[in-house]
């Protein structure tokens, strides 16, 4: 059997860009992963590859999650905390670029900082700086966090994807009987505003893999005439007929939320995840001279 292969971060450079202008300029990292792999014409064996063996991460995930970062850096991408990326005014002018001045770039910006940071410490490699980076630190919590989802009950899954739905603003959530669901594994009522509400039945399917389109076309076939949409909660990963199956114009629309959603939402309602502001000191030696 052939290695499977992603194309290399040089040759994200420019679809990045152009998936973020076709996207009107913005647009989430589901998105813009979306856009890139349709561009490349990416199959879902590729972007599904793990990042290493055993690992949760996906190799084109985390590549492109690079490419965006080191365009930032370039001075073409600025992102939000909400996780949208959008063009700077200079990435709106832009079309194309030289991937390997881009990482070049980047990389000298990273090492200046990194040695300002620490004059006593010197980075012998990127992959020494990458690892001291705050987003490689980023993913220590994440991975710890998808190993503690992955061992779950089954049914404890299902009342955290309840929980989660409640503190997100549906109310009237329910986890039906697993011997009677018939594929949906609860239901809810979810409150837009004063005038629009949606009823919502969801699936919670608590694995290490991909999710297919006929997941999707059986949660839909289980749905009773009442529900406006449905909701599948997965700590897999969906394929890219699943997406096209979820979002078919002509029939219900199905949500979607993977592995990375579902650590975002966790981290972002305090869920099991807490986040620690680290205390920054300066010292002004000009205030004890001119005191």
């Amino acid at each position: 059997m052939s290695e499977v292969s992603i194309p290399s971060a040089y040759a994200m450079h420019n679809p990045t860009i152009q998936a973020l202008h076709k996207l009107g300029g913005s647009g989430t990292n589901a998105e813009i992963h979306d856009e890139v792999a349709a561009i490349l014409s990416l199959t879902d064996e590729q972007i599904q590859k793990p990042y290493k063996e055993g690992s949760n991460r996906k190799k084109f995930y985390e590549r492109l999650a690079w490419v965006k970062y080191r365009l930032k850096r370039y001075g073409l991408l600025q992102n939000s905390s909400r996780g949208v990326w959008a063009l700077t005014e200079e990435g709106l002018a832009t079309t194309q670029v030289d991937g390997k001045e881009v990482e070049r770039v980047a990389y000298e910006m990273l090492k200046q900082e990194k040695l300002e940071k620490s004059d006593a410490q010197t980075a012998d490699s990127e992959e020494d700086l990458l690892e001291a980076d705050e987003s490689s630190r980023d993913e220590v919590w994440r991975e710890k966090l998808y190993g503690v989802l992955l061992e779950m009950d089954p049914i404890a899954f299902e009342r955290l994807c309840q929980r989660i739905l409640r503190e997100s603003g549906f109310t009237k959530v329910e986890v039906t009987q697993a011997s009677h669901d018939g594929g949906i594994d609860g239901k809810g009522i979810l409150q837009v505003n004063d005038f629009l509400t949606f009823r919502v039945v969801f699936q919670c399917k608590r694995y290490n893999g991909t999710v297919g389109p006929d997941v999707v076309q059986r949660l839909r076939g289980a749905m009773p005439g009442s529900a406006d949409r449905g909701l599948i909660v997965t700590t897999g990963h969906f394929t890219q007929g699943a997406v096209r199956e979820a979002t078919h114009e002509d029939k219900v629309p199905i949500e979607l939320v993977d592995s990375e959603d579902l650590i975002n939402k966790l981290k972002d309602l305090g869920l099991g995840v807490s986040t620690e502001m680290v205390e920054k000191v300066t010292v002004d030696p000009d205030f004890f001279n001119n005191i």
